[in-house]
């Protein structure tokens, strides 16, 4: 399943998310891929908690990333998923748009959380 930039995401919550990109770099400890997602319930006047979104988080791993990696080289020695109120330009720290983050390694086609 290829992702394309803006395509509907449904997730556990049923929030609406949609993907905006992708970003794999390679430091010296292995290949990190960064899926970003936009989910504008997360910001405005009453924002959706983390707690509410973490599970959606854990889905869009193993039931996006972890197939879209499928074979992929380098190998994700880590995966991080974002969610943005609106989308933010990588490396931004906007810090007037609210964005959650979560790390997990991928063992035999599973994602498992890693603490930040």
């Amino acid at each position: 399943m290829a992702l394309a930039e803006d395509a509907p995401v449904a997730v556990p919550s049923g929030m609406p998310v949609a993907f905006h990109d992708m970003r794999m770099d390679a430091p010296g400890e292995g290949a990190i891929y960064r899926f970003r997602f936009v989910a504008p319930e997360i910001g405005g006047d009453s924002p959706r908690p983390y707690e509410e979104v973490s599970g959606d988080m854990d889905f869009l791993c193993q039931d996006v990333a972890a197939g879209e990696l499928s074979g992929a080289e380098p190998v994700p020695a880590r995966i991080v998923i974002s969610l943005m109120a609106e989308p933010v330009e990588f490396g931004d720290p906007s810090p007037g748009i609210r964005q959650y983050f979560e790390a997990y390694s991928l063992r035999d086609g599973r994602c498992i959380w890693e603490a930040f």
